[in-house]
């Protein structure tokens, strides 16, 4: 089917997601590019941590400056077991300059429940470096910012009954009422009797058959794999802070007629400038000069007709030689006219 999706790629099993983790931590071993004395929670970081360790140390006695404290990110999979390693992302928080080859201490990484899912440990890979001197310094990307590569090792696993499941819940990406229609009749094609409904526009359920009870890990790579072919309602989306127009398949115009000319003005602002003859009692005199150029494009009442298609609606609009920021201007008004058929979203 033309313009078909993979049913994996268009929806998500309810349940099946991942979930955010966050820890606060120290990177050490850097070279004199860490935090400075103004990061004062950097200090009483290192202070608690080895505090820890059975060292007693006065926070006003830390001047060190090959240390920075960090936030640090990660994704906890869905289906993920106790002993798996996953990246985790490092991301400066104080004045440090530079956190390549930095060894981030061992941190425990939290969910939204305050419970500790990871703990994350290992060397920083920034992906960049940084020099400089007195005068000038060089930078390439951002090494503020770095990678341990399989640094948190995952110590509890989020609770899942996922195969003991008699019925399984879609959700799809895009919410539409033809879509899910489609998504119903083609996994019904599949087996003897119905399986799945549409609850919403947006939400299919499939009853788990007897076949396949304990056993939905094949019943999904099935689902997974079929070919449904998506609908979306019809939207041109506009941003004008960068001049981008996207429309999408189902656009329609109505015959209608634009004029479209463009208006430049120039203003040029000159100071001519008289100097009084050395050894005179002359004054400086500054006269301003203003050059005003005004010039407008003729362009004529084009008839654009009613579109049947996306490519004759860019064609007809093309035929009138705007640019993008110019056919911004022109769809509002065409919905102000009510002879777009289709939404005007602006972002």
């Amino acid at each position: 089917m033309a313009g078909a999706a993979r049913l994996k790629d268009i929806a998500e099993i309810n349940g099946v997601r991942k979930n955010q983790l966050v820890g606060y931590g120290l990177v050490v071993g850097l070279d004199g590019s860490g935090d400075g004395k103004k990061a004062t929670f950097t200090v009483q970081s290192m202070a608690s941590m080895l505090e820890k360790m059975g060292v007693t140390v006065d926070q006003k006695d830390i001047q060190v400056k090959n240390v920075a404290a960090v936030m640090v990110t990660a994704t906890l999979q869905p289906f993920a077991r106790r002993g798996n390693r996953m990246d985790v992302l490092v991301s400066s928080i104080g004045d440090a300059k530079n956190l390549q080859g930095g060894t981030l201490m061992m941190t425990p990484l939290k969910g939204v429940d305050g419970r500790i899912y990871a703990v994350a440990q290992g060397p920083v890979n920034t992906g960049g470096f940084g020099a400089g001197g007195a005068a000038s310094s060089v930078v390439k990307n951002f090494p503020t910012v770095g990678r341990v590569l399989s640094g948190a090792i995952i110590e509890r696993e989020v609770p899942n009954n996922f195969g003991d499941r008699d019925r399984l819940m879609f959700s799809l990406h895009n919410p539409d009422f033809t879509t899910a229609d489609r998504v119903v009749n083609v996994i019904n094609a599949q087996f003897p009797e119905p399986l799945a409904r549409a609850q919403d526009a947006g939400t299919i359920e499939i009853r788990v058959p007897d076949r396949y009870m304990g056993n939905t890990v094949s019943l999904l790579a099935s689902l997974g794999a079929l070919e449904v072919e998506t609908d979306n309602d019809a939207k041109v989306v506009i941003n004008e802070r960068t001049g981008t127009v996207v429309m999408g398949d189902q656009v329609r115009i109505s015959t209608i007629a634009i004029a479209h000319g463009n208006l430049s003005i120039v203003v040029q602002e000159n100071v001519n400038v008289s100097q009084p003859l050395p050894f005179s009692e002359g004054q400086t005199v500054a006269s301003p000069n203003t050059r005003i150029n005004v010039q407008e494009d003729g362009n004529q009442l084009v008839v654009v007709p009613r579109g049947v298609s996306i490519g004759q609606v860019v064609n007809a609009l093309n035929a009138l030689g705007v640019t993008p920021r110019d056919l911004i201007a022109i769809f509002q008004a065409i919905k102000a006219a009510g002879a777009l058929q289709a939404d005007l979203e602006v972002i």
